[in-house]
């Protein structure tokens, strides 16, 4: 990369190469030797995929884009561990580094400033993508063995974790300064005024408890007929119908029945949540609202390029929302 050109005008490519260094520097950190480090997933963070000298393998996610500070990862990877410890639910083990730290800090010229690094042992399995049925029943149970463990999990001392009581999950309104037309931006004021008020009464009426909060096929891994989870750095504290929303917003679009196998395996476990289909059908637009203002904010070449299209998709999706009361990532006549 030269001096004239910034991280964000690199393809993703060459994003992930001028990262490898921050990787290269954070495994040693983790008292690992790599024989192999490749790039797994370049997107919102960068994942690379290590292979030790004596063949263990391992996952360094460099965070790029993720907010979360010491204090929340060490949080993160603690839940992991008690999760481990106390559920069926299969997680990958977080590995400290060499110090005792939970992540490490690299300096990155490519972007000039300070990155956090966590590693964790590597989980085996392709990614889901798009759950099938079996899969989503599966979830809903997983979900419900997260849910009823966070029900008496208490945070270590001086730990913590973002509270998700409104739709944008306390982070920057950067629709309010995007490149909308006014039609487009009285979409997206009145979801944010009806989810806003869904959050606040669904909110008043259960535990808010430590959530996943992104339980999407991206995050999940499928072998032999066993499910496991990862990625736990957007996780916080909410009530449990959110986790419910988020992953049936995923759904949504999807095989035909997942979202009925996804709830049918949560009631094996546990109870669902007590809410209004009204309700839930704005928390699930609220996700809507929630990943198009990440993607404006992006620095990722894939994602600043996915915004020219996803931000109008978006406002259409909720549009047809506002207009049915149901919302679909999948519109009529697309």
């Amino acid at each position: 990369m030269t001096t004239s050109t910034t991280y964000g005008e690199l393809s993703d490519e060459q994003q992930a190469e001028a990262l490898r260094p921050v990787a290269a520097a954070a495994a040693t950190a983790f008292g690992l030797e790599p024989r192999r480090l490749d790039v797994h997933l370049h997107a919102y963070n960068t994942t690379y995929a290590v292979e030790t000298v004596v063949g263990e393998r391992f996952a360094l996610r460099v965070n790029t884009s993720s907010t979360s500070p010491r204090r929340e990862i060490a949080t993160q990877q603690a839940w992991q561990l008690a999760i481990a410890e106390e559920t069926p639910v299969h997680v990958a083990t977080p590995r400290r580094t060499t110090d005792g730290q939970w992540c490490a800090a690299v300096d990155s010229d490519a972007l000039g400033r300070e990155l956090l690094v966590t590693c964790a042992s590597w989980l085996e399995g392709p990614d889901v993508g798009t759950p099938s049925p079996q899969v989503a029943h599966e979830l809903g149970r997983t979900m419900a063995h997260l849910h009823r463990q966070a029900r008496s999990w208490r945070l270590p001392d001086g730990a913590t974790l973002p509270l998700f009581d409104e739709p944008l999950f306390g982070a920057p309104d950067h629709l309010a300064v995007a490149d909308l037309e006014a039609g487009q931006r009285e979409v997206l004021g009145r979801t944010a005024c009806i989810t806003a008020d869904a959050f606040a009464r669904v909110g008043a009426s259960d535990q808010v408890i430590a959530l996943h909060a992104d339980l999407h096929g991206g995050n999940l891994k499928w072998r032999d007929g066993r499910l496991a989870v990862f990625d736990f750095d957007d996780c916080g504290l909410g009530v449990p119908t959110l986790d419910l929303a988020i992953s049936t917003f995923y759904l949504r679009g999807g095989a035909p029945g997942s979202e009925e196998a996804l709830r049918e395996g949560y009631a094996t476990v546990a109870p669902l949540p007590d809410v209004s289909p009204e309700h839930f059908e704005a928390i699930i637009a609220s996700r809507q609202l929630l990943l198009a203002n990440d993607i404006v904010k992006s620095t990722t070449a894939q994602f600043r390029e996915m915004a020219r299209t996803y931000l109008p998709t978006a406002v259409d999706r909720l549009q047809h929302w506002l207009e049915t009361g149901h919302f679909t990532r999948e519109l009529p006549g697309s």
